[in-house]
Formats: structure tokens, C-alpha cells, sequence
């Protein structure tokens, strides 16, 4: 790993054409495109908009309400599917390249404000998807291998990406001297403050918390860029304000239904993330050095606002733990090529020994990732031991579900069906802007429950007009007034209501 600076171009070679890896690996995974968490949610939401730009609806249920994840990402992939007619699973997978190409130049830009190294990006890149821990886990917004595999074409990465623009934008400007960059440069970086908070409103907040850490590490000359900064604030919050497809300042009390969803999150944090703690000793390196560092302050943010939802039991903040995360990687790989580029030996050198230990254990916990490209059969075996088989989907109902049809289904089949243009009766994720969505839920969860009387599920049927039911052969869901049309795996059967 000697001589990353320019001593040694070879050598330089070596973590870019790791990373390249890495990237034709994702690269694989946009092609395949595994099926797993959300993937259906914005797939219903492109299909929603495909259909009507203006008055899309509820993207999971038979309801006129607005919903957040008609951002202005999906907006655009909605036109997209709009004109060229293409499959919504097609227009994922052109957001899925957009996204990942936006993360990869928004890391290399930011990366670029805080080292000259020429390895330094494809070292961070690296840190970003492998400094995780042993136990891999998915959820969109964090960056690790096996979670951007399965989210990659979600509005997440895209935030995530646009994110790391804005930080690199901000670094810039704050410390230019002596004009503080031009108006115009400043209030483009409000407006995309403002298009990540309505793309995905947790990396949103982590997006937020990166940038007051990044102007308050720059030094900026406040008389120069106050007024600027200020500016591009009123933007970004105006254009949040003015987004015409969901209130965004109202989801402020949209907590309560998804803490929850969210208490996994604080658990098994040793596992996780134990390989972050390279990283946590390279920002105690930066701080020996500078007191603002830009980094360390944006560590401890998030670290505050992480603590908090642990302590007073606000689950769902621990969708800033990237906020925690990221700086802790950027710094490793900084501090990394810093010391073996300048050729420093003992107890420095040992240190990018020891990241680089860390990156092959991170990647050797998250190779399982490699079974989205490949089938699982021509995995050695303890490659595919690690594989975790993604979901299947709801394909095999097409040829009798139509667009906008009501299928009453539970659980995951509820979270899936939606994204081939039908729509449930409960929606399979939590719903703030939804005002009956308890009453959905009760009345799905009553239906397949076995005391149930069939005037009652006829009563159900009639009042969501319910046309399929999808259910296990022989459930408590089946009744006189059903009629098996076709089957699909792990038992499953399509069912049609007679009327």
C-alpha cells in the first residue's frame, strides 16, 4: 500500500482498481436488479406517475392523498416511464445507474476538499461500502456493499449521492476568499439542499447535518458569505415549502407510527458496525489537529441526534446513523493514503495496516453480495453460505390483474403487489398522510383471521372493491366466495372474488 502519493503509480493503482471492482460488481447487481425492502413501493410510485403526473394518488392504496415518495427523483422517472414506454423495472434500473453514477462523483468531489492524494477517493469509496462490521444488514441510506446491492435503485442512494455534491459545493464556497463564490453557485446549493430533503427526508436530515458541519469546519469569512448562506436557506426551504405533491414540514409528526419500524436499528450496533472504530480513531487523529475539523464536528452531530433517539426512545432517528458512519469512513481512508503516502513508518504505518485488515474483513462479511450477479449454485460454499435469497415477487399475477385493481393480500404480498399497477387494501408500509389506514389494516387483518363470518369478508370486499385475494392454498382467508385462478410459489394462489 506504499507510495498511494505519486511516488509509485503502480501502486496507485491498486485501491482504484479495487474500487473499480466494486463498482462493476453494482454495476451487475443494476442488470439483475435483486428484489428486496422498498423495491415495490417505488416501483408503484414510478407506475402512479406514469399514468397521472398531476393527480397520482395514493401510490399503494385506492385513495386520493398525497404521499412522500412522489419526490421530484420520481417525478422524473415517472416522465421517463411516461415517454418512453418502458417497464417500470426498466426506468429503475436508469435511476439505479443515474444514482450510483451521482455517488460515485459526489465522494470523489468531496473527498477532493479535504486530500490531494490521488488514491484518496477510491480509498473512500472503499471505506464507504466495506468499514461496516461483520453482520450484514440492509436499509436504505446506508452505504454499506450489501445494502446499496439491494437499494441501489432507490431514492436514497440518489439523496446520498446529491449529498455529497452539496458537502463538496459548500466546502468550496465557504472557503473561498475573498468574494465567498457567486450568488448563483450559492443559491444552486439551496435548491439541492432542497430536492434532497424531498427525496428522501433521512438522508435529508443527515444531508443537513453534513453541511452546518462543513461550513463551521471552513472558516468561512462571515461577512462574505453570511448573507449567501442565509439566501440559499430561504431557497431551499421555499422550494420545500412550494413542492406541490405532499406537505413535507407535516411527515414532523409522522413519528410515532414508525419508531417501531425503526427499533432495529439500535440493535446488535457491536456487530454492525465494530470496523467503524478505525474510523472513530482517525477523527480523534484529525481533532489532535484542528479543534473545528469539519469531519469530527459532523461525527458528532449525528452522533447527538443518534444518542438522543436511543435514549428517549425516538427509534426512528437511527436513520442518522449515517451521519455517524460517513465521516468516520472519509476519515479512515483520508488519514489512510495521508500516512503511507508521506512514507511514514512505526506506529502510522501499522495504522494503514490496520485499515487496510479492515477493508478485507469488511469485504470478506459482505460477499454474499456477489450472489445477486451470479446464481447461487456456482458460489463456493462458503461464498454461499453468506447469500441471502432476495424476494421473488408477484409477476406470475399479471396476466390476470389489471392496473388498479384491489388485491387483498397481507404481509409482504402487500408491499409488492402494488408495484405492477394494482393496489391493496392496507398499504404494506407505514402511511402518515392515510387518515383510515388503521381502519385498512383492521379490516385485512380481521379477514384472514379464522372466526371470521363470511358476510363480513363479503362486507370487506364490497367496501374496498376487492376484485383478487391473494392468500396460502387452504388459509384462513379462503372462503365460499372465492375462486382459485393460479398459483405462484411457496404456495401461494391467486384468488378471484365472485360476486
Amino acid at each position: 500500500m506504499a507510495g498511494w502519493s505519486g511516488s509509485r503509480p503502480s501502486a496507485v493503482a491498486v485501491p482504484w482498481a479495487a474500487a473499480a471492482l466494486v463498482l462493476f460488481l453494482l454495476s451487475l447487481v443494476v442488470v439483475r436488479l435483486p428484489w428486496a425492502g422498498d423495491l415495490g413501493l417505488h416501483a408503484a410510485t414510478v407506475e402512479r406517475l406514469r399514468h397521472s403526473l398531476t393527480d397520482p394518488g395514493n401510490p399503494l392504496v385506492d385513495a386520493d392523498t398525497p404521499s412522500p415518495y412522489y419526490s421530484p427523483w420520481t417525478v422524473v422517472l415517472g416522465v421517463v416511464a411516461k415517454v418512453s414506454g418502458a417497464s417500470v423495472f426498466v426506468v429503475l434500473r436508469f435511476g439505479a445507474l443515474v444514482g450510483l453514477g451521482l455517488l460515485v462523483t459526489g465522494v470523489w468531489r468531496y473527498v477532493r476538499t479535504l486530500s490531494g492524494e490521488r488514491a484518496a477517493p477510491a480509498v473512500a469509496l472503499l471505506c464507504l461500502v466495506l468499514l461496516w462490521g461483520t453482520d450484514a444488514f440492509a436499509w436504505s441510506g446506508f452505504l454499506g456493499l450489501n445494502s446499496l446491492a439491494l437499494t441501489v435503485a432507490y431514492p436514497s442512494v440518489l439523496a446520498l449521492g446529491l449529498a455529497f455534491h452539496l458537502w463538496a459545493g459548500l466546502a468550496g464556497l465557504a472557503g473561498a476568499v475573498p468574494g465567498g463564490g457567486g450568488w448563483g453557485r450559492w443559491l444552486g446549493l439551496g435548491a439541492l439542499w432542497a430536492v434532497i430533503l424531498l427525496c428522501h427526508q433521512f438522508t435529508g436530515v443527515v444531508a443537513s447535518l453534513g453541511a452546518v458541519a462543513t461550513v463551521c469546519g471552513a472558516r468561512p469569512v462571515w461577512r462574505v458569505v453570511g448573507v449567501r448562506l442565509l439566501s440559499a436557506g430561504v431557497l431551499g426551504v421555499a422550494v420545500v415549502w412550494v413542492w406541490p405533491y405532499y406537505d413535507f414540514f407535516a411527515l414532523a409528526g409522522a413519528g410515532g407510527g414508525l419508531e417501531a419500524v425503526h427499533r432495529p436499528l439500535y440493535e446488535d450496533l457491536v456487530g454492525r458496525y465494530w470496523l467503524v472504530l478505525v474510523g472513530v480513531v482517525a477523527l480523534g487523529v484529525r481533532w489532535g489537529r484542528d479543534r473545528r475539523d469539519a469531519l469530527v464536528l459532523f461525527f458528532l452531530l449525528g452522533a447527538v441526534v443518534v444518542g438522543v433517539g436511543g435514549v428517549s426512545g425516538h427509534w426512528s432517528w437511527g436513520r442518522v446513523l449515517p451521519a455517524v458512519v460517513i465521516p468516520a469512513q472519509v476519515a479512515a481512508a483520508v488519514e489512510g493514503v495521508r500516512v503511507v503516502g508521506a512514507g511514514r513508518r512505526g506506529v502510522w504505518a501499522g495504522g494503514g495496516c490496520v485499515l487496510g485488515c479492515a477493508l478485507v474483513v469488511g469485504a470478506w462479511a459482505q460477499v454474499g453480495t456477489v450472489g445477486y450477479v451470479v446464481g447461487r449454485g456456482v458460489l463456493p460454499g462458503v461464498v454461499a453460505a453468506k447469500y441471502r435469497e432476495p424476494w421473488e415477487g408477484y409477476h406470475w399475477i399479471t396476466p390476470w390483474v389489471r392496473y388498479g385493481d384491489v388485491v387483498l393480500a397481507r404481509r409482504m404480498a402487500a408491499r409488492q403487489i402494488p408495484a405492477y399497477g394494482a393496489y391493496t387494501v392496507a398499504p404494506g408500509y407505514p402511511d402518515f398522510f392515510l387518515p383510515d389506514e388503521g381502519r385498512r389494516g383492521v379490516a385485512v387483518r380481521r379477514y384472514f383471521s379464522g372466526g371470521v363470518s363470511e358476510g363480513e369478508r363479503r362486507e370487506v370486499e364490497r367496501r374496498y372493491g376487492v376484485r383478487w385475494v391473494v392468500d396460502r392454498e387452504g388459509g384462513a382467508g379462503v372462503g365460499a366466495g372465492l375462486r382459485p385462478v393460479t398459483r405462484g410459489p411457496e404456495g401461494q394462489v391467486l384468488y378471484a372474488v365472485v360476486r
